[in-house]
């Protein structure tokens, strides 16, 4: 009982370390284009890059954890993603950074999959909202974390040193799970290894399908320019990071708690009812950041940053609760990698797309605004679909 925290404990550090480093492009953003002369076009496609293998290699990383296990493929991704992130303190123009960023997604894909499955193998339905919002929480503290540590270095030491410090230092992290990780391999099924896809209920598998599409592209236009939407309106690069770094904080804690109160409430009135409620819900109320576009005054960006964090990171908690709670234990690896790499669509196109429509003007008008009927649209799959369409897709998966 005990062995299984620690290593949730372990899994969500290394999702913060994950996320540090994913992140660093977007805090040296307004400097790399600076010092190499590039466009916020240029830029968009570098932030995009780590996506295009990261979605590549969700599903193959999938059947890799299902057929082998998490301990040493999740220690090898993570030697490579350090050094890669490391590398790019070295980089002398766009290219090396594009091929970095590349190895980075590539490497980085396993994280996700190997720590919700070790959930879903590990936790029952009833209990898994509290360890899969420490995992979603870890998301929204790698980002603050980033934000803080990497606009300090930022600022007094360059975005170089910042690259190099943060992804070597994590290295730390490798020799104790290493120790600490489980060393069984997974059990194999009798079962055939996927449902047919023309029994699987479509309701259900739209409504994941749409769902998480949607609401990535929100999160990953938070996560890749709101540090240089904030620099628009006129904040200073240590004042980008505290109010980057603080919605996520809050979040972070707000997330586990709803995962516990999540948990509680499915116990006694079922896990896909409670889920898709808080799911539908907190998705909804990210939205709010669209007000952005009519409260010009700087004091209520913080509040509004806050709201919307906050919602996509509770509904995001309660949707991969349900992601791995839907397939059977045997073949979670490869059903969360295939609905991952859907994430990662929305990860490619988020900052590309944002990129494009910035300009050299950087106006945020239309991006913020396409970015924030995201969270509606995500909310409204689920609710398509409700707890019944859920449901049946559980049990044809189970069949």
């Amino acid at each position: 009982m005990t062995r299984r925290w620690t290593v949730v404990a372990l899994l969500f550090t290394g999702m913060v370390i994950s996320y540090i480093d994913r992140g660093n492009l977007s805090i040296a953003a307004g400097s790399i284009m600076r010092d190499f002369g590039l466009t916020p076009g240029t830029m968009g496609m570098l932030m995009s890059a780590f996506f295009w293998t990261y979605a590549l290699f969700q599903i193959p990383a999938g059947t890799l954890i299902d057929r082998i296990g998490i301990r040493w493929i999740y220690a090898a991704a993570f030697l490579v993603w350090s050094l890669a992130s490391a590398g790019i303190a070295l980089s002398q123009g766009a290219s090396d950074i594009f091929a970095l960023r590349l190895l980075l997604g590539l490497a980085e894909a396993v994280g996700p999959i190997a720590s919700l499955t070790f959930i879903r193998q590990n936790f029952e339905g009833r209990e898994q909202g509290l360890p899969t919002a420490i995992y979603i929480a870890a998301q929204n503290l790698g980002p603050a974390a980033g934000a803080w540590i990497g606009t300090q270095l930022l600022d007094t030491q360059g975005w170089r040193f910042m690259f190099a410090a943060t992804s070597l230092g994590a290295l730390l992290w490798l020799p104790l799970w290493l120790w600490l990780a489980p060393r069984t391999k997974p059990e194999r099924s009798a079962k055939p290894a996927s449902a047919s896809l023309a029994n699987i209920p479509l309701p259900g598998l739209l409504a994941m399908s749409s769902c998480i599409l949607f609401a990535s592209y929100f999160w990953y236009f938070m996560l890749s320019w709101v540090p240089t939407y904030l620099t628009t309106r006129g904040f200073s690069t240590l004042q980008m990071g505290s109010i980057f770094a603080i919605p996520f904080v809050v979040m972070a804690v707000v997330n586990i708690a709803c995962g516990r109160l999540a948990d509680h409430l499915a116990e006694r009135h079922g896990v896909f009812k409670v889920r898709v409620i808080f799911a539908s819900i907190a998705y909804a109320s990210a939205s709010l950041v669209l007000l952005l576009l009519v409260y010009k005054a700087n004091v209520t960006v913080l509040p509004l940053l806050i709201v919307a964090v906050t919602g996509v990171g509770i509904g995001n908690a309660n949707y991969w609760s349900l992601a791995q709670h839907i397939p059977p234990a045997h073949m979670v690896g490869r059903a969360i990698g295939s609905l991952n790499t859907l994430s990662q669509i929305a990860g490619i196109f988020a900052p590309l797309i944002t990129g494009w429509i910035l300009g050299p003007e950087k106006n945020f008008t239309v991006g913020l605004a396409i970015a924030g009927v995201c969270p509606v649209l995500a909310s409204a799959s689920l609710l398509a679909a409700g707890p019944g369409g859920l449901a049946a897709l559980k049990k044809q998966m189970a069949a």
